[in-house]
């Protein structure tokens, strides 16, 4: 009876979506969500984002406590509230530096590219609705700011403690990883920054191959008679 099994309506809808993309031709500028980031580089690259994954809430909470707790021992330390009282007019200490993180969220990522911050975006090649990233190679072509294409958005995804993202952001690195960040950027500059003009898609079915692979060879043997001849 496994043969007459009728397969669920969504996985019935995700092998015709698969179909259509082959068969019907895309515009290019769809069509260069195809052309993802070579295996070698995207390794690489995943590896160095992993080194700057957003904070959980615990591990923000806990540094938060901790920084308030040395504050406070700080101004214990230097008399309470009379040093307090003294000091007003002194300059206030700095603000204690943000650790540094990846950046996501498709607004926040395009507040980033526009105002010339971002030192790299890496966008997912599989976000539906396609239309929610589809601009943002042209964005990042506009405002000269280097992008990648990467698979997939659940492994983007998991680097921001989500179950899928459709882009994230580098806009700062430890200086012991600037000289990796830039031969990632180098290499995005060369495989990115042309915009692609050649369409998708168009691919016959199997049946439809074998018909016009049976054609040719029809047409060879009958233009090699005629050569003999």
């Amino acid at each position: 009876m496994s043969r007459f099994v009728k397969w669920p309506r969504y996985v019935r809808i995700q092998r015709q979506r698969s179909i259509l993309k082959k068969r019907l031709k895309v515009p290019p500028s769809i069509a260069q969500f195809g052309k993802a980031l070579d295996k070698n580089n995207a390794d690489a690259l995943f590896r160095l984002l992993s080194k700057y994954r957003p904070e959980s809430k615990e591990a923000k909470k806990k540094r938060l406590f901790e920084a308030a707790k040395a504050r406070v021992a700080d101004e214990k330390a230097a008399g309470g509230k009379d040093a307090k009282v003294k000091d007003a007019k002194a300059p206030e200490k700095k603000a204690e530096a943000k650790p540094i993180l990846l950046k996501y969220g498709i607004n926040h990522i395009t507040t980033l590219v526009e105002q010339k911050k971002a030192k790299l975006v890496v966008i997912s090649h599989d976000v539906d609705p396609i239309e929610i990233v589809v601009w943002l190679p042209a964005l990042c072509r506009k405002m000269e700011v280097p992008f990648v294409i990467v698979k997939s958005k659940a492994r983007l995804g998991q680097l921001v403690h989500k179950k899928t993202a459709t882009a994230v952001a580098v806009t700062e690195v430890k200086p012991e990883d600037a000289g990796k960040l830039d031969q990632l950027v180098a290499s995005a500059k060369l495989q990115f920054t042309e915009p692609q003009k050649k369409w998708g898609g168009g691919l016959l079915g199997m049946k439809s191959q074998h018909i016009v692979r049976r054609r040719e060879r029809a047409a060879a043997r009958e233009a090699q008679k005629r050569m003999e001849k």
